[in-house]
């Protein structure tokens, strides 16, 4: 037996009746040889991590536009919480760790510079052809947009799980429904944490029948919701008791209300659609100008997708100085 024989073997005791086993899977688009050392979602989880898109994820928004510190999270951390919180609570129900990760990890990989504000920049600016969703762009980028335009080649169950993170109906995994659930979990406890480091928030502001059923610090937060979520999903529905998730959803509201809509948090997001809107116009008036790979999209998907592509896949510095470089004159000196 090779290693990845062995391993589906194991998967016989370890991934519960409510989990996918990697050889049960629905396969891939484009059938391919089967690896002699990895399952097909390990397979899948490499070859994410791996992606050029996953790496800008380091650069990209999570809440706050450009913050002064080193501590704040970014897309990349976040996706990485994602994955911890997926994974602890697909291992505890008995489902498919490698399958939960991949999911976690590819989830994000179509989120614009700038985090929602940037997403609903794009939005507004190919609403005629489609509109933009980062989830759905997160399954074009393994799709279509990685390896020169040949994609990545996943699995159905990844793929599935990466589109279906946000919008209903939900995955047809469970393990795509542990990490649409662990994102929220995330989300909320640690953009809470960074509102906390800001200065928008005190832990003392937060309601105290919020902490109280919950926790006073970010990782009793984490421990207590998702210990919450394994508790009740053992039926194999995913989900939280009703009295987390009321309280739960009362902390959302709590954050939206004062991080998401606070001033101070977004006060330079309203320049996020003229610096997006402004290098969108050039590339449509120079397409020309667009690197090579996007060239060729434009020629199969059309020139204002190609650029919207283009665009989604900055990091937040880059589109500042590409924005820069195309509108802003450069010093000279005579000599």
């Amino acid at each position: 037996m090779t290693v990845r024989e062995k391993r589906e073997e194991l998967e016989k005791y370890t991934v519960g009746e409510y989990g996918v086993a990697a050889a049960a899977s629905k396969g891939r688009q484009m059938e391919e040889a089967p690896c002699a050392v990895r399952t097909c979602f390990q397979r899948d989880v490499d070859r994410i991590i791996h992606t050029k898109a996953f790496r800008r994820l380091k650069h990209k928004t999570q809440v706050f536009l450009q913050p002064e510190g080193d501590h704040y999270r970014t897309r990349l951390t976040h996706t990485l919480e994602v994955a911890r919180i997926a994974r602890t609570i697909s291992r505890a129900l008995m489902l498919n760790e490698d399958l939960t990760e991949a999911i976690a990890l590819g989830h994000d990989l179509g989120h614009t510079p700038f985090g929602h504000a940037g997403e609903r920049a794009l939005n507004e600016l190919i609403r005629d052809d489609g509109g933009f969703r980062h989830y759905e762009q997160s399954l074009r980028v393994v799709d279509r947009l990685e390896k020169g335009g040949r994609g990545l080649n996943l699995t159905y169950e990844v793929r599935d799980g990466i589109l279906r993170h946000t919008i209903d109906p939900p995955a047809a995994t469970r393990e795509g429904r542990v990490v649409r659930l662990s994102d929220r979990i995330a989300y909320i406890c640690h953009d809470i944490d960074d509102a906390v480091r800001a200065g928008l928030l005190s832990e003392d502001s937060i309601p105290a029948e919020i902490t109280s059923a919950l926790g006073a610090s970010n990782s009793s937060r984490i421990n207590t919701i998702t210990s919450d979520v394994i508790k009740n999903s053992a039926d194999g529905d995913i989900k939280m008791s009703p009295e987390i998730y009321f309280v739960t959803e009362g902390l959302h509201n709590f954050l939206y209300e004062n991080v998401y809509k606070n001033p101070k948090a977004k006060s330079e997001e309203t320049k996020v659609l003229g610096i997006l809107e402004g290098i969108f116009n050039h590339y449509i008036a120079h397409p020309e100008k667009l690197p090579e790979d996007y060239r060729a999209i434009a020629k199969a998907d059309g020139l204002r997708r190609a650029v919207c592509d283009y665009i989604s896949g900055m990091t937040d510095k880059y589109a500042i100085d590409c924005y820069s470089d195309i509108f802003i004159p450069s010093s000279w000196s005579v000599r």
